[in-house]
């Protein structure tokens, strides 16, 4: 059996230790604050991340990343986005050439506007990459509930072998060669959950919301095909799948963040009272400066940047989106069809 270690000790790194562990894996699990690895030893629960949910013994939680990481067949990438370039750092001389490196994070590096493929290509470049994404809440995969991911690899092998070893009767995966899209759509989906949640906190109704799901999805392929993404992707799992679950359910850290901001609260206060991170917030900055970088008009994702960053008052960027000038749904097709229609 393949030896797996997951480097994160976070809801959906527990999550996916517990999943990968019924299915008789050795697992081990990498949590940073040693004492919550000795708190969670103590009482086989991740209570901060994760309360309720018994963490089976054949799960290893360890304070030593060098342990995680030597001699396993499969890393899992379970940290936030901004964190994975300094843990690849601190381990690249434990990471062994072909190494498979499942990526679970969802973001974009403010600073270089990289992808985490790029990110794990560059530090680790003798690795093999996967990106596991999709409607996946860490609640509801620990408590064994029905959920479907997409597992994306530029090699067809990697994909169907993380396939294999992720897949269980309540856990379906499927497979997907477009990593960009993939990670694009777990990534950029976060920005629009907090537009949705500010809406929520505003007291606007479902109109609303389906608008901007509907639209920032748009903007999303739009983004996407752009960086060479196939449009189709995010019509999958990791586009339109995982955001209709984080726009709508109260699981969404980006949601609750936007909540409490369209409520009126700072954008300290909403990151304080969520507890954790919130990845929506640093790819809301991301996401402006790539859609300025390759000239994607992208309107819902700048207002959330200008609401984020520049203090911009959210009922204004209401205003704004409802006032724009007129366009025709689909663009594309409308330039196609216009000598007919």
């Amino acid at each position: 059996m393949e030896k797996i270690g997951v480097i994160g000790g976070g809801s959906w790194g527990t999550a996916l230790a517990i999943l990968l562990s019924k299915k008789g894996y050795e697992v081990e699990l990498w949590i940073r604050n040693k004492a919550q690895c000795d708190s969670i030893n103590i009482s086989k629960e991740n209570v901060k991340y994760l309360p309720g949910v018994i963490i089976p013994s054949n799960v290893r939680i360890i304070n030593d990343l060098e342990r995680v990481v030597k001699n396993k067949d499969i890393l899992v990438l379970a940290t936030p986005s901004h964190g994975v370039r300094n843990i690849l750092i601190n381990s690249k001389n434990y990471i062994k050439s072909g190494q498979i490196i499942v990526n679970v994070a969802k973001g974009i590096e403010n600073e270089s506007l990289m992808r985490i493929s790029q990110v794990v290509n560059e530090i680790v470049p003798k690795s093999k990459y996967a990106i596991l994404s999709g409607p996946s809440h860490a609640e509801e995969v620990a408590r064994d509930m029905p959920t479907t991911v997409v597992a994306a690899s530029r090699e067809k092998d990697i994909a169907n072998y993380v396939q294999d070893i992720f897949m269980a009767p309540k856990f379906r995966v499927y497979t997907n060669p477009d990593v960009i899209g993939v990670e694009l759509g777990g990534s950029l989906k976060n920005v629009i959950a907090l537009g949705a949640g500010i809406s929520d906190g505003l007291g606007y109704g479902d109109n609303t919301k389906a608008a901007l799901m509907t639209r920032g999805i748009i903007e999303m392929a739009r983004l996407g095909e752009k960086m060479g993404a196939n449009y189709e992707t995010f019509a999958g799992l990791s586009g339109i799948g995982d955001l209709i679950v984080t726009c709508t359910s109260m699981h969404s850290r980006n949601r609750r963040a936007g909540i409490l901001i369209g409520e009126g609260k700072t954008l300290e206060e909403a990151i304080s009272s969520v507890g954790m991170v919130v990845e929506g917030i640093k790819t809301a900055k991301s996401a402006y400066e790539l859609a300025d970088k390759y000239n994607v008009i992208m309107p819902i994702a700048e207002e959330i940047y200008e609401v984020l960053y520049k203090g911009k008052d959210v009922k204004n960027s209401v205003v704004n989106l409802m006032l724009r000038d007129k366009k025709h749904e689909m663009e594309d097709i409308a330039k196609i069809l216009n000598n007919e229609w």
